[in-house]
């Protein structure tokens, strides 16, 4: 089902693409410019079990999509320069920023060189814990555990569950399941869960997490490159929906005092852990101004309106999703064409 619905979008972008829907769009709802979200950036893998490829996409691909967006006249700008056209004058030329979620790795290994042979702007949103090698990484864990077994077991809602996961589809619908089920969780829960699946069947998780991020020797490279803006995404990465107001708050501006102390910096912008329209709440939004933070992003897709109509504290982003490659599809998401309309200032999900 999901397959058919990702063939039947591919095919409407096609259509507005070459009907010319897409441009005359852009002039109607592209607002002054969209922010792109990527998470990992690796070589393409040869396994069959992937159900996070969506979030990854390949140096290859980060190339092409910036030689793209200089030949489509697109200003690539960095995160400051998001927020004061978000509040002044429609320019001329639209703009994208660059921007990376989650401090894996794979994006000083594999991105960075990508990224300063073009000497373009780009912005890491980084949650403080996994440079300091306590993050826990669990949808990893998760992936690598299907991957290996066949069979899985574990207690949900004080009941044993077992599921068989020899073929990849019956992997993908596991993974998809627990994964949906975990970020319900408190993070004390969810933390109870993984680790016990991962005593169950012999995962690192530590080493794992470690494994996959960016360490502070990593981070103080990029934090020395003006091109580079180091963003928050709180210490441990969690829902900030599934915690009460004032943890939150605790998580959101611990993850950018630690920062600053790392970086000698102020930490100006800020990202929803996750982002989507069920992972935070308007009271999210707030805080994220209360704490001094000048942006706050989410994954939420949209177009970045100028002259202050929207909020520069439930920043939409467009989430390229790794499994489409297609420059012409990329062209016709940056048209605004399948965006949602923006919510009005002040608003956030509920």
């Amino acid at each position: 089902m999901a397959s058919d619905n990702r063939f039947l979008q591919r095919a409407q972008m096609e259509l507005a693409y070459f009907s010319g829907f897409a441009r005359l769009k852009q002039r109607r709802a592209g607002g002054a410019g969209v922010v792109l979200r990527f998470e990992r950036v690796r070589p393409r893998r040869s396994v069959r079990f992937q159900p996070l490829k969506s979030r990854e996409i390949t140096p290859e691909f980060l190339d092409r999509t910036i030689r793209a967006l200089k030949r489509w006249k697109f200003d690539i700008v960095s995160m400051d320069e998001v927020c004061r056209r978000a509040v002044t004058l429609p320019q001329p030329k639209r703009f994208v920023s660059l921007t990376f979620d989650g401090g894996y790795k794979d994006v000083m290994a594999s991105a960075y060189p990508v990224l300063s042979r073009h000497g373009v702007p780009f912005t890491v949103y980084l949650p403080t814990a996994f440079p300091d090698g306590v993050g826990e990484a669990w949808w990893l864990a998760l992936e690598d555990m299907i991957g290996r077994e066949d069979r899985l077991s574990l207690v949900i809602d004080r009941r044993e569950r077992r599921f068989t996961i020899r073929s990849t589809p019956e992997k993908v619908e596991v993974y998809e399941f627990l994964a949906s089920w975990m970020r319900t969780l408190t993070p004390p829960d969810l933390s109870f869960a993984i680790n016990d699946l991962c005593k169950r069947y012999a995962v690192d998780l530590a080493a794992l997490s470690r494994s996959a991020s960016m360490d502070w020797d990593d981070l103080a490279k990029l934090a020395a490159d003006p091109n580079v803006t180091i963003g928050s995404a709180t210490v441990n990465y969690p829902v900030l929906a599934n915690l009460r107001d004032v943890d939150a708050q605790r998580e959101m501006a611990m993850g950018k005092a630690v920062a600053e102390a790392a970086f000698r910096r102020g930490i100006h912008h800020f990202a929803y852990p996750f982002g989507d329209r069920e992972s935070w709440r308007r009271a999210h939004a707030t805080m994220a101004k209360e704490i001094g933070f000048i942006s706050a992003a989410s994954a939420i897709s949209g177009a970045v309106q100028a002259q202050g109509r929207g909020n520069l504290h439930a920043l939409p982003r467009l989430a390229w999703d790794g499994r489409q490659r297609s420059l012409r599809m990329m062209r016709v998401m940056l048209s605004g064409a399948f965006f949602a309309p923006e919510r009005p200032a002040g608003r956030a999900p509920t």
